[in-house]
């Protein structure tokens, strides 16, 4: 029911922005059916590029949104699409608590499955992906994450190819689902390593591996986003080399027993060094391409380089404030948990272990895996509330019988400390429950679309972004062009039904360089760019009248700084800075900023409208500074639509014979 606010505070509504491209792209399963969704050229994004559909997505969400449509269609529930979207995911989330008490229990028994299943029930940095409205690749991934773990577990504990291949076909699935599958087929090699160099090596998992690798290898290549990169890239070297190796290993152990000892070691360095040989002319020959710009940002734990990468939020590193926030009294405990896994230890307890501690890693490097660690440390914290329930009260049980001989007031005592703990640890769970509860209600159900403020005691609405996209529907030609920012491509296309520049797939980067290059130019430079792209209108989102700090001025050095890497003669980001190196829109701010599209299109008659008291015209909430140009004119665009609170603004690109001053 905690996923429920979004819906019942505001309506059915998709969140964000990504969902609403996938969102479209179910829209055009259900409605012409697979292969017309997987043949599709769209050639309405990424003008005048396009953009072939199938081929580019993981298809796992649109296929589980439209078989799940089909199938209640098919007993006569006659649910839309838009609603089988938008609470996929919550739905989802019961699935995942299923998979995760089955996993735990698997590694700790019942009790700990229970309690682990109820802590990420409600866990805020799962919630955050799984609240109603949130139809993104990762409203089901997680499903798929916990639930090929525990597959693979059943595989290795049992030795049989049945749970392998059930680990397999859930492998599948998660390749179909969410990019993050990466991280599955770099841990159970690292695991399968780990049990071989430690000496827990057995039959049973190499029946397992194999079995999995095979047959995950073969289905995960029938995904077209995916294709050849199982045995081509670099993200997926470790799991074929740990496949060799255990080829090898069992070889070596074969040829042991056919060869001398002299013979077998000159075996053992012949073919040494024909692998070496090998790889080494794979990588210098292209065979095996070399890391994306992402996973080695993840896999070496730096900074993002990559301007395109650095600037997304989600791939920022993860402050201490952020764990604690979407964990709660999760993350203390799961240290406890993890001891008792080590202490003891088994090879289910020993790859969780080895995923808390990886999923730990990559969750301080990126702020978005956060969302993969929360699942480790829900089953570690379930491992160690049970045994700490269990510990004290089988204490207080013992304190209690007849049959003890132990002094009264021991008894007494440990009676009086395990009432203490439990009452404690009941405590904690409280807190735990209302404090998730609240942070999925307030920071996890707002949907980006549709904000909303508090005026004393009334709540107010504010339904900017649906208005424009309304307007752009309404009020402009089908074949209208515009451009934006990359954030909002994907709500323009879906919601205004229009051709757009670039969106959210950034796929293209000198594209995407490009946009930024129109906004941080002059308007007469910008003019050339827009013609050049036949664009016909331009979308700015603007907070300054009423204080949205996630507005295209706040963000504009990420377009300066990814449109100099790909123009550097055209686009400097310190000329968009003060000389004291400061980021302004006052009077002070450069001239270069002040020139810029960006600045003009956010701020023009913003001077001409109704200030607070006590405030100067012109006054931004967002950055609390009065603008440094005001009353300026535009001659090469006009403007063709402001929404109510100024929050989205629309120009028109003039045609060459409307130019103000011009031939």
């Amino acid at each position: 029911m905690c996923r429920m606010f979004a819906v019942i505070r505001y309506e059915s509504v998709i969140h964000e922005f990504d969902p609403y491209f996938n969102f479209r792209t179910t829209q055009k399963l259900t409605e012409e059916g697979w292969y017309e969704m997987y043949n599709w050229f769209d050639d309405t994004v990424w003008y005048p590029l396009g953009r072939y559909v199938g081929s580019t997505v993981y298809p796992g969400l649109m296929v589980t949104a439209g078989a799940l449509y089909f199938l209640l269609h098919a007993f006569h529930f006659t649910i839309e699409i838009r609603n089988v979207c938008v609470f996929l995911g919550s739905f989802y989330a019961g699935n995942t608590a299923l998979v995760t008490f089955l996993l735990t229990k698997q590694v700790h028994g019942k009790a700990a499955g229970l309690v682990a299943a109820t802590l990420i029930s409600i866990v805020p940095g799962y919630c955050s992906r799984s609240v109603a409205g949130s139809y993104d690749n990762e409203a089901i991934a997680i499903f798929c994450l916990i639930f090929t773990f525990y597959t693979w577990i059943k595989a290795v504990v049992t030795g049989t190819m049945k749970w392998a291949g059930l680990c397999a076909i859930a492998y599948f699935y998660m390749v179909m689902a969410w990019g993050g599958y990466i991280y599955i087929v770099n841990l159970i090699p690292l695991y399968t390593l780990f049990l071989l160099l430690t000496g827990r090596y057995t039959h049973k998992l190499y029946v397992a591996y194999s079995t999995y690798y095979i047959l995950g290898t073969l289905l995960s290549m029938q995904v077209g986003f995916v294709g050849f990169k199982p045995v081509e890239s670099a993200e997926h070297f470790a799991a074929a080399g740990v496949f060799l190796a255990l080829q090898f290993y069992n070889a070596m152990n074969w040829m042991q027993t056919m060869l001398s000892k002299k013979n077998y070691r000159y075996f053992l360095q012949l073919v040494g060094v024909g692998l070496t040989v090998f790889f080494v002319l794979a990588w210098m020959f292209g065979i095996v391409k070399p890391f994306t710009g992402r996973f080695y940002t993840l896999l070496t734990g730096g900074k993002a380089e990559i301007p395109i990468i650095a600037s997304v939020s989600e791939h920022q590193p993860t402050p201490w404030s952020s764990l604690f926030f979407d964990l709660n009294i999760a993350l203390a405990l799961a240290p406890a948990g993890l001891f008792i896994c080590f202490r003891d230890i088994s090879d289910a307890s020993l790859f969780v272990c080895l995923y808390a501690i990886t999923s730990c890693y990559f969750a301080g490097i990126m702020v978005r895996l956060v969302l993969v660690f929360a699942p480790a440390t829900c089953i570690l914290s379930g491992i160690a509330l049970s045994e700490a329930f269990q510990l004290f009260s089988d204490q207080m049980s013992a304190a209690l019988s007849p049959k003890s001989y132990r002094f009264p007031w021991v008894r007494i005592a440990d009676i009086v400390v395990s009432v203490i703990v439990i009452l404690g640890l009941f405590g904690c769970g409280v807190v735990y429950v209302s404090s998730s509860i609240w942070v999925t209600a307030e920071a996890y159900s707002s949907p980006s679309i549709v904000l909303s403020s508090n005026q004393g005691n009334n709540r107010v609405i504010i339904d900017d972004f649906r208005e424009a996209y309304r307007w752009m529907w309404q009020n402009t030609a089908e074949n209208a062009k515009f451009m934006a920012w990359w954030d909002y491509g994907y709500q323009m296309n879906a919601m205004g039904n229009r051709t757009t520049i670039a969106d959210n797939n950034t796929w293209n980067n000198t594209h995407i360089a490009t946009i930024g290059r129109v906004l941080s130019s002059t308007e007469e430079e910008a003019y050339k760019i827009l013609r050049k792209l036949d664009v016909d209108y331009l979308l700015v989102i603007f907070g300054g009248k009423i204080g949205y700090s996630s507005d295209d001025i706040n963000k504009f050095l990420w377009p300066v700084r990814i449109s100099a890497g790909v123009y550097p003669e055209h686009v400097r980001e310190r000329d968009f800075y003060h000389t004291d190196g400061s980021y302004r829109v006052d009077k002070w701010a450069p001239p270069t900023m002040k020139n810029s599209m960006m600045y003009k299109m956010c701020y023009y008659r913003f001077a001409n409208i109704y200030s607070p008291y006590g405030y100067p015209s012109g006054f931004d909430r967002s950055r609390n500074a009065e603008i440094g140009r005001k009353n300026f004119k535009l001659s090469r665009i006009d403007e063709a639509f402001t929404s109510e609170n100024w929050l989205v603004r629309i120009y028109k690109v003039l045609p060459e014979r409307n130019h103000v001053g011009g031939p």
